[in-house]
């Protein structure tokens, strides 16, 4: 695991430098309001990340999304590598809901900001409904998309744990479809507790879309089993 310590520590530098550099990039795209270059750019970094750790990474699925409809896509949360690699792989340019304590990173969270992820206390339900009611104007007036993972926090041990509502009420919300996905393989290259990556092939399913226009607040317990019901199905489909 010595050379994948020093693999890790090598991204970790160049993402200072890489962010350091790109402050005047940040405040012109601030300045203009233009968020796609910046998109482009996370994406391309995560791109560089993926080549630099030598992550072999198998997706099945992502032929079936349409990037033109807005969405809100649901995985399972293994590893904290696998925001980065949602983000890279979902060709919409979608929004994130993240910790408190990432936004306060300095550059990086008012970079997230200014792309429109949200920042949420997992403690505090006010401000969580609060974020959940602006996800959903934004997906309403600007047909933006949203990763969500619906534990709410990464596994300790590698099973799918129990799932949070708030992005369900996002769905609900708005009408958009639940886009599961399935992803295999992250927890052994880093799980919790783990501050590099090892080594291993990443397996990741994205599943056939559920309408949520058919739910109602009432009857999301029924959607929220549908969805965890699907993404396990994905895991259990064998190993990455």
């Amino acid at each position: 695991m010595g050379a994948m310590r020093c693999r890790t520590a090598l991204l970790v530098l160049i993402y200072v430098v890489a962010v350091l550099l790109l402050i005047p990039v940040l405040l012109v795209c601030m300045l203009f309001r233009a968020r796609a270059p910046i998109v482009g750019i996370a994406k391309w970094g995560m791109r560089v990340s993926r080549r630099i750790l030598g992550l072999p990474v198998d997706v099945r699925g992502l032929e079936s999304v349409d990037p033109s409809l807005p969405a809100v896509f649901m995985a399972n949360h293994a590893s904290f590598v696998d925001g980065p690699l949602l983000f890279m792989l979902i060709p919409q340019a979608v929004r994130v809901i993240v910790k408190k304590g990432v936004g306060r990173i300095p550059i990086v969270g008012p970079g997230m900001r200014f792309m429109g992820f949200l920042t949420v206390d997992r403690k505090g339900a006010r401000e969580g409904k609060a974020r959940i009611e602006m996800a959903i104007r934004a997906m309403k007036e600007n047909a933006d998309s949203f990763l969500i993972f619906p534990e709410g926090t990464r596994t300790r041990d590698g099973l799918l744990g129990p799932f949070r509502r708030g992005g369900f009420f996002l769905a609900v919300g708005t009408g958009a479809p639940i886009v599961p996905i399935a992803v295999r393989g992250t927890y052994a290259l880093m799980p919790h507790g783990r501050w590099y990556v090892g080594r291993g092939r990443v397996r990741i399913d994205v599943l056939p879309a559920i309408p949520s226009g058919e739910y109602t607040v009432d009857t999301m317990p029924a959607l929220m089993a549908r969805v965890r019901t699907a993404i396990q199905e994905g895991l259990d489909k064998g190993d990455a």
